[in-house]
C-alpha cells in the first residue's frame, strides 16, 4: 500500500461543462468556445484567482446542472484567453490542470454557475516507488509505440524532463486513452499505481481490438488482390483467344451467333456484344448492355404465322361465341374477306365502342382465334407516361421496353392480333403524352418503322391487327381518333340477353360452380325477370353476376341437402338471390294531361323517361327541374317559344299565357341528372297537353328534338330507345321521320310489337300522342 499524504480543501469556483473534453492536472490545453454563457464566465473567472472547474458533460447537448456532468472534475488555471481571429465572436483560452476535484454541489449566483467542490492534495513519501512507478509508465509507453507505431517523435523527449511519476502518468493517459470514460475513470482515481493498472487495461483492450481491425484489413486485401489477379488473367484469356481466332464460349454469345436475325439486327447487336468484351469483369456498363442483347434477342425477329383467311371459319366461331351483333360481324368477315384478296393490305385500325359489358374485348380474342393468329392485349387505361408506349432510354437505371414491344415478346409473332384496351382512358402528366406515342404505332404509314427509345431500332408493325377498344370516342383525342375506323358496339336487346344468358352465361357459371344440369335447370320467363327486376346496363356483365350469385345459392342448398334439384321459375328469384335490385316503373293505363313518355338514351341502354308540365296562375316564370342538362334546358325553351308564337294553331286558350301563368317542367327522378339533344318533341307535347286541357295517351312515347319552326330533327340510339319502349308496355313510338332508314338496326321482335311512326313536324305528334 502506497504511503501519502493527504490534504483535503473545499472551495467554491466559477465552473463550465463541455462535451467530451477531459483535462489531467499540469497537463496544458487550447480551449476554443463560442457559447455566450461559456465566455461569460471565463471572463468572471477571469477577473478573479483565474481559476476555473472544468466539468465534463454526459450527453452531447446536457445542461450545466449537478445530474448532467460527471462528479469528477479538474481546476484549472487560465493562463491567456484571446479572440479566435478566423472564427468572430469565439474565444481561444489556455489553460493549465492544478488538481484532480470532485464535484458537490452547482449553484447560480446571478447567471455565472459556481461549483462547490473537493479538492485532495496528495504527496508519495516512497522513493523506491517512484522509481518502480517511472519505469512501469515508460515500459508502458514503449509497449504501445512499437505495437502501435503512433507516437510522435518528440513525445518521449517529453517524457524524459518528468519528474513527477503522478504527472507523467497523466501525461501517457491523455495520449492513450481516446474514451472519455477512460479518461474520467483516470481522473477520479488519486492512486498512482490504479491509474497504471488502468492504463494497462486500456492498452491490452485496444491491443486486443486492433489485432481483430488487422485480421480483417489482411482478409479484405487478399480478396481484393485476387479479384485483381481474376480480372487480370481473364483480360490475357481473351486477348491470347483473340490471337489464336478461338471461338467465344459466352452462352449469350452463342445465342447471338445461333439466332436468325435481320442483317441489320445482328450487326447491331454484334457491335453491343463487342464492347463488353473490351470492358473490365463486374463493369456497369457491362451488365447495361448485356440485358439490351438479352432483351433484344427475346423479340420474335423473323417469325411470322400464317393466316387463316377462311370467312365461314370465321362466321362459325363468330356466330359460336356471341349472339346478335350483325353489324359488327358483318364489318369483320368484310375485313378477313380483303385481307384474302389483298393480303398486302395493311393500316386498317378498328376500334370497338360501346358500353362496358357488350364483349369488346372477347370480340377481339374470337378475331385472332378466327385468322389463326396469336393474341395479346395491352392495357391502356390510366396510363400517363410516353415511356410506357415507346420504352426507357437503356441508359437509365431500371430501363425496360415500352408496353408495344413487351407485348410483341409475349406474343412470340411478329404479327399478332394486337388488342389495345381502353384507349379512351389515356391520361397526359408531365412525363408526355401517351396518346401522341400511339400515333406512329397505329399510323399505317409509319408503324413499318417504329422505334423504341430502349430497342434503338426499327421494329416493323405492319404486319399486326390493330383492335383498340373504347366506351366513349368523346375522350380520345382527334388525331389518334382520325386513325381508326369507328365500329359501334350497341348495347343488347332484352331478346339477345336472353339468349346469351341461355346459351353462354348459365352453362358457363354452373361449369364453374360445379353444378350439372340435373342439378339446376331457369325457365325463359325467370330469366326474363332477372334481366328487368335485377340488372339494369347495356352489357351483360351484371347479369352474369347475378347468375354467378343464384348459382352460389343453388350450390349452398344441395351441400346442406335441403333438395338436390332446383327448377327456378318466374317469381323464385327472391328466394334465391333476395329481392329485385331495380324497380319496375309504374305503368299508368290512363291517358293524363301534362304527362309524356319521353325516350332517352344511357350507357346502360335505352330508358323511358316522363316530362311532366305544369302551369300556375302567376307572371310568366319558368322553372325547370330534375337536374337537366344545358342542352335539355334549352330544348324546354324552345318548347315554350314555340307554344307562345303559334298559340291560336296548338289550340292554347290562353295566348298570354306567358304573362298570367308561371310555368314548371320537369323530369322525375331529380337526383338523376339528364341531359341530350331528344327532349324537344316531348316536352312540346307536354306543355301543349297542359294549357288545352288535352291528356295525352299513355301508350304513346316519343323522342325527338325540334327547331323554332317545329320541325322534328332526327336523333340517335333509336335501337336502344324502341327497346325500352317495348320493355315498359308502349304500343306507339313516335319517331323523327329521318330515323325511318334506321329501323333495319331495331331488334325483329320489337317491331312486331310496337307501332313506329315517323314525323316531320310537331304538329304531326300531336295529333297522336294527344287523346282528343
Amino acid at each position: 500500500m502506497s504511503i501519502f499524504r493527504e490534504k483535503i480543501l473545499l472551495t467554491s469556483l466559477p465552473v463550465v461543462s463541455l462535451n467530451d473534453f477531459v483535462i489531467f492536472p499540469f497537463i496544458t490545453a487550447n480551449i476554443s468556445i463560442d457559447n455566450k454563457e461559456l465566455i461569460r464566465v471565463i471572463r468572471e473567472a477571469n477577473k478573479g484567482k483565474k481559476e476555473l472547474v472544468i466539468a465534463t458533460n454526459k450527453g452531447e447537448d446536457s445542461e450545466l446542472s449537478f445530474d448532467n456532468v460527471y462528479s469528477t472534475a479538474a481546476v484549472v488555471s487560465i493562463k491567456k484567453v484571446t479572440t479566435d481571429s478566423e472564427n468572430e465572436g469565439s474565444y481561444s483560452v489556455i489553460v493549465e490542470g492544478i488538481s484532480r476535484a470532485e464535484i458537490k454541489g452547482i449553484n447560480y449566483v446571478g447567471k455565472i454557475p459556481y461549483a462547490d467542490v473537493e479538492v485532495k492534495e496528495i504527496n508519495e513519501e516512497s522513493d523506491v516507488k517512484r522509481d518502480a512507478a517511472f519505469r512501469m509508465i515508460k515500459k508502458l509507453m514503449n509497449n504501445y509505440n512499437e505495437f502501435f507505431k503512433k507516437a510522435p517523435k518528440d513525445f518521449f523527449e517529453i517524457l524524459d524532463h518528468l519528474a513527477d511519476p503522478s504527472v507523467l502518468c497523466d501525461y501517457v493517459a491523455s495520449y492513450i486513452c481516446y474514451k472519455t470514460e477512460d479518461k474520467i475513470k483516470i481522473l477520479e482515481c488519486h492512486d498512482l499505481f490504479t491509474r497504471i493498472e488502468i492504463l494497462q487495461t486500456i492498452f491490452s483492450e485496444e491491443r486486443i481490438i486492433y489485432g481483430f481491425e488487422k485480421e480483417i484489413a489482411d482478409r479484405v486485401q487478399s480478396r481484393l488482390v485476387s479479384i485483381q489477379k481474376d480480372n487480370f488473367l481473364r483480360e490475357q484469356l481473351k486477348v491470347i483467344q483473340s490471337e489464336l481466332g478461338e471461338d467465344n464460349d459466352d452462352e449469350l454469345w452463342v445465342k447471338l451467333e445461333n439466332s436468325k436475325l435481320p442483317e441489320e439486327v445482328s450487326s447491331k447487336l454484334k457491335h453491343e456484344y463487342s464492347k463488353i468484351e473490351k470492358m473490365s469483369f463486374g463493369s456497369p456498363e457491362a451488365a447495361i448492355i448485356r440485358n439490351y442483347v438479352e432483351t433484344c434477342l427475346e423479340l420474335p425477329w423473323g417469325v411470322y404465322t400464317k393466316d387463316r383467311l377462311s370467312v365461314s371459319k370465321a362466321s362459325s366461331i363468330l356466330e359460336r361465341d356471341h349472339y346478335g351483333l350483325k353489324k359488327v360481324k358483318e364489318r369483320i368477315l368484310e375485313f378477313i374477306a380483303v385481307k384474302k384478296l389483298a393480303p398486302d393490305l395493311n393500316g386498317q385500325i378498328l376500334c370497338l365502342v360501346g358500353p362496358p359489358g357488350v364483349g369488346k374485348t372477347s370480340i377481339a380474342r374470337s378475331i385472332a382465334e378466327a385468322l389463326d393468329r396469336n393474341y395479346v392485349r395491352a392495357s391502356l387505361g390510366g396510363v400517363r407516361d410516353e415511356a410506357d408506349i415507346r420504352g426507357h432510354r437503356k441508359t437509365y437505371v431500371g430501363s425496360m421496353p415500352g408496353r408495344i414491344i413487351n407485348a410483341l415478346k409475349q406474343s412470340g409473332s411478329m404479327n399478332p392480333l394486337f388488342l389495345l384496351d381502353e384507349v379512351d382512358k389515356l391520361t397526359r402528366d408531365a412525363h408526355g403524352d401517351p396518346s401522341s406515342a400511339l400515333l406512329e404505332v397505329l399510323d399505317g404509314e409509319q408503324n413499318s418503322t417504329f422505334r423504341d427509345h430502349f430497342i434503338e431500332m426499327p421494329v416493323d408493325l405492319s404486319q399486326c391487327i390493330f383492335i383498340a377498344t373504347a366506351n366513349t370516342t368523346d375522350t380520345i383525342p382527334r388525331p389518334l381518333l382520325d386513325r381508326m375506323e369507328i365500329i359501334e358496339i350497341p348495347g343488347y336487346t332484352m331478346n339477345e340477353k336472353i339468349h346469351i344468358a341461355k346459351r353462354h352465361l348459365i352453362p358457363k357459371q354452373m361449369t364453374r360452380h360445379g353444378l350439372k344440369s340435373s342439378d339446376l335447370s331457369i325457365s325463359n320467363d325467370a330469366v326474363k325477370e332477372l334481366i328487368d327486376n335485377y340488372t339494369r346496363e347495356a352489357g351483360v356483365r351484371n347479369l352474369e353476376r347475378e347468375i354467378a350469385h343464384l348459382c352460389r345459392s343453388v350450390a349452398k342448398k344441395i351441400v346442406t341437402g335441403e333438395t338436390s334439384k332446383h327448377t327456378v321459375k318466374k317469381g323464385d328469384l327472391p328466394e334465391y338471390i333476395g329481392n329485385q335490385k331495380i324497380k319496375s316503373k309504374k305503368k299508368y293505363k290512363n291517358s293524363r294531361i301534362g304527362v309524356v313518355n319521353g325516350l332517352a338514351w344511357t350507357q346502360v341502354g335505352g330508358e323511358m323517361l316522363e316530362i311532366e308540365a305544369l302551369t300556375s296562375p302567376g307572371t310568366g316564370k319558368v322553372e325547370l327541374t330534375g337536374s337537366l342538362g344545358d342542352v335539355m334546358v334549352e330544348s324546354a325553351k324552345l318548347a315554350i317559344s314555340l307554344c307562345r308564337a303559334n298559340a291560336k294553331e296548338l289550340g292554347i286558350k290562353d295566348p298570354d299565357f306567358y304573362k298570367t301563368k308561371d310555368v314548371h317542367i320537369h323530369a322525375p327522378e331529380g337526383a338523376v341528372p339528364k341531359d341530350g339533344p331528344s327532349a324537344g318533341v316531348t316536352m312540346t307535347t307536354a306543355l301543349v297537353s297542359e294549357l288545352t286541357g288535352i291528356p295525352v295517351k299513355s301508350d304513346v312515347a316519343m323522342t325527338g328534338e325540334i327547331t323554332l319552326r317545329g320541325n322534328v330533327l332526327p336523333i340517335g340510339g333509336l335501337r336502344e330507345k324502341t327497346m325500352a319502349a317495348y320493355s315498359c308496355g308502349i304500343k306507339t313510338v313516335v319517331v323523327p321521320i329521318g330515323n325511318l332508314d334506321d329501323l333495319e338496326e331495331v331488334d325483329d321482335l320489337v317491331k312486331e310489337s310496337i307501332n313506329i311512326i315517323g314525323v316531320s313536324n310537331v304538329n304531326d305528334v300531336l295529333k297522336i300522342a294527344l287523346d282528343y
